[in-house]
C-alpha cells in the first residue's frame, strides 16, 4: 500500500482524536540525582501523541492511538497501559524485528542543566513506520487526526509517512500539528522541514522558543507570517501564556452523526520556565479578540502552578484544547482548558495523571479575569476537587 488515494471520503466517524507516533517505556528515577547514582527507577509510559490520546480518553472523549512497537514485552506493557487509559489501540502494529523503544531521565526539570535523559530508541519499531505500512483507515476515522514533529525526526521514512498525512486532500479529518522540535533528535537533519510540515496542517502549536531555535524566527507575529495557511496558529509562550491567530473555521471536526463544524481556536501551555509561573501584566485582558491581517488575535495568560516535574505539559495542553474543540467552546475557554489540563500534569512526577473533572474545569475556565490570575494550582488540586465532588454527590 503506498499511501491513501487522493479524494478517498471516510465513512461516518466513530473515534474523536486519532493519534500517531512513537510511545516509549520510560523509566522514573527512585530519587533525585545523576542518572549514574539512581539506585532503581520506577516503569512508566512516554510518547507526545500517546500521552494527547490518554489525556483525552480520561477526559471522556473517544481517542485512538496508532503506532508500531516491538514484539516483545516492553511492546506488551505500552499497549496495555495506553489501552487501560480508555484509548483504542486496535490499530497499532507489532514489529518481530525491531524493539520498542525505552528512555532513563532523572529527575530533574528538563529546562536546567542537571537534566539528563538516555534514549534507546535508535532502530526502534516506530522509527520503521512509513506510508508502506500504516493503517490509513483508522488514520482517517476520526474527526481529527493529531500529529507531532518528533515522528519526523524518527527516519526518512517517518518523515515520508507525515508528508503524506498532511498532504491536502478531499475529506481529510482536521490535522493538528504540534511542532516538538527536539534538537537532540535533530543532530543529523534539518529541522527546518517542520515548517514545512507546519504550513500543510490546520491547527499547529508552537513554541516561540523552539521556533526561534528551529527556524530563526523570532515573536509570535513572524510565526504567524511563517505560517499563514494553517486556519489557527496557537504561538506559546511560556510563563506569559499564549497568542493564537485564528483565520477561520477551517476543516473543522464534525460529528459522527450530525452537526455543523465547531469553531476554530487554539491555546498554550508547555510547561517550561520557572517552578512558579505568573500571570504577566502586559495580559492582564484575558480573550479579548483583536483583528490582524485578517486574523482573529486572541491572547490568554498562563495560570501559576507550583511545578513538580515540567514533563508531559505540551501534551496535556495540547488534549485540553482539543477536548474544549469538539465541545465547541470559544477560543478563550479552549486555551484555559488547556492551561488546566496542563497544570493537571505539572504537579505530578509523571507524563500521565487524571486530568481534573469536567464540572470543575468548566467552573474555572469561566472565572472572570481576576479570579483567572489569581488562581494557583499546586499538587493534589484535582484529587482534592474530586473529593469535594464527592462529598457534595448525594
Amino acid at each position: 500500500m503506498s499511501g491513501p488515494a487522493a479524494g478517498t471520503a471516510h465513512a461516518a466517524t466513530t473515534t474523536d482524536v486519532v493519534c500517531l507516533g512513537e510511545s516509549m517505556v520510560t523509566f522514573l528515577p527512585s530519587q533525585p540525582g545523576r542518572l549514574a547514582d539512581v539506585p532503581s527507577f520506577g516503569r512508566g509510559i512516554g510518547g507526545a501523541e500517546s500521552n494527547v490520546a490518554c489525556a483525552l480518553a480520561a477526559a471522556g472523549h473517544r481517542a485512538a492511538w496508532v503506532g508500531r512497537v516491538g514484539a516483545d514485552g516492553f511492546g506488551d506493557h505500552l499497549v496495555e497501559t495506553i489501552a487501560g487509559y480508555g484509548v483504542d489501540t486496535s490499530a497499532v502494529r507489532r514489529d518481530p524485528d525491531r524493539p520498542t523503544g525505552i528512555y532513563f531521565r532523572t529527575a530533574t526539570d528538563r529546562g536546567t542543566g542537571a537534566h539528563e535523559v538516555a534514549y534507546y530508541r535508535a532502530g526502534s519499531a516506530a522509527s520503521a513506520m512509513s506510508p508502506a505500512n500504516v493503517p490509513y483507515g483508522e488514520l482517517f476515522a476520526g474527526r481529527i487526526l493529531h500529529l507531532s514533529g518528533i515522528t519526523a525526526a524518527l527516519s526518512a521514512d517517518c518523515l515520508a509517512l507525515l508528508r503524506e498525512l498532511t498532504a491536502p486532500r478531499p475529506g481529510r479529518p482536521l490535522v493538528s500539528f504540534d511542532v516538538n522540535h527536539r534538537p537532540r533528535l535533530w543532530r543529523d537533519g534539518d529541522a527546518g522541514v517542520l515548517l514545512e510540515l507546519a504550513r500543510r496542517c490546520d491547527l499547529v502549536f508552537v513554541g516561540e522558543d523552539e521556533a526561534e531555535e528551529a527556524w530563526g524566527i523570532v515573536g509570535a507575529e513572524a510565526i504567524r507570517a511563517a505560517l499563514p495557511e494553517p486556519s489557527v496558529v496557537v504561538v506559546k509562550r511560556g510563563s506569559a501564556g499564549a497568542t493564537v491567530f485564528a483565520s477561520g473555521l477551517g476543516p473543522a471536526p464534525r460529528s459522527p452523526n450530525a452537526g455543523g463544524p465547531a469553531p476554530a481556536a487554539g491555546g498554550a501551555e508547555d510547561g517550561s520556565g520557572p517552578r512558579s509561573t505568573d500571570v504577566g501584566a502586559a495580559e492582564a485582558v484575558q480573550g479579548a479578540p483583536r483583528s490582524a491581517g485578517g486574523d482573529t488575535v486572541t491572547v490568554v495568560p498562563a495560570l501559576r502552578v507550583d511545578v513538580v516535574a515540567a514533563v508531559g505539559a505540551g501534551d496535556a495542553f495540547a488534549a485540553g484544547f482539543l477536548s474544549a474543540t469538539l465541545r465547541g467552546l470559544p477560543v478563550r475557554d479552549r486555551v484555559r482548558h488547556g492551561h488546566l489540563m496542563a497544570a493537571a500534569v505539572l504537579t505530578v512526577p509523571g507524563d500521565l495523571t487524571e486530568p481534573p473533572a469536567r464540572d470543575h474545569a468548566d467552573r474555572l475556565a469561566a472565572l472572570d479575569d481576576g479570579a483567572w490570575g489569581r488562581l494557583r494550582l499546586g499538587p493534589g488540586w484535582t484529587a482534592a476537587d474530586r473529593a469535594h465532588e464527592e462529598v457534595r454527590t448525594p
